[in-house]
């Protein structure tokens, strides 16, 4: 058993090194430019139109709709009684706005989808990179010039990733986000 054992390892630790050095010449070949490639992907349809661009440019910052509870992993998106402390009185006639009422009123969340998506497989957390003053436009591109989020960036790939991770001298050893945390 011992020598089974051992095999797997050094096939365990080759397979790691190999996927490093393909990653990693991946991501050498995209540079180190910033952000990542914008990626051609139409945006989702959402259960309600959004603007970004307008609500950001009431000076709301990301934080005050987008929470990052326990244990740091996502950020949250609003319930839409937050965004009827506005729409209250603004907006409040709109077929939209009405939508998002019915929303409140029976304290049901807005099924709204996700544009990035991180694979199961990868152990990702918001507030460590927060934390590293990492900045929401360098995953999500510039979502205060977008009217509709799309997916502008390939932050959710793993070149994507492991770009980023060298050109902020990150940690880019297999461990650090497949640890199985």
């Amino acid at each position: 058993m011992g020598t089974k054992r051992a095999f797997f390892a050094v096939a365990i630790a080759l397979c790691a090194v190999w996927i490093e050095l393909l990653f990693g010449a991946l991501a050498q070949n995209v540079g180190h430019k910033a952000p990542t490639p914008a990626l051609s992907k139409p945006p989702m349809e959402q259960p309600i139109p959004f603007s970004h661009k307008q609500h950001i440019g009431f000076d709301m910052k990301c934080a005050e709709c987008h929470p990052n509870p326990e244990p740091g992993d996502r950020m949250t998106l609003p319930p839409p009684e937050k965004c009827m402390e506005c729409h209250r009185t603004v907006a409040k006639d709109k077929p939209t706005i009405l939508k998002l009422a019915e929303f409140a009123k029976g304290n049901q969340p807005v099924p709204w989808v996700r544009v990035y998506v991180v694979s199961a497989w990868v152990f990702w957390n918001h507030r460590s990179h927060l934390e590293a003053g990492m900045k929401c436009e360098a995953c999500h591109g510039e979502v205060a010039k977008m009217e509709v989020v799309t997916a502008a960036t390939n932050a959710t790939t793993m070149a994507g990733c492991v770009n980023c991770h060298k050109k902020n001298d990150a940690s880019t050893g297999c461990q650090f986000c497949h640890s199985g945390r």
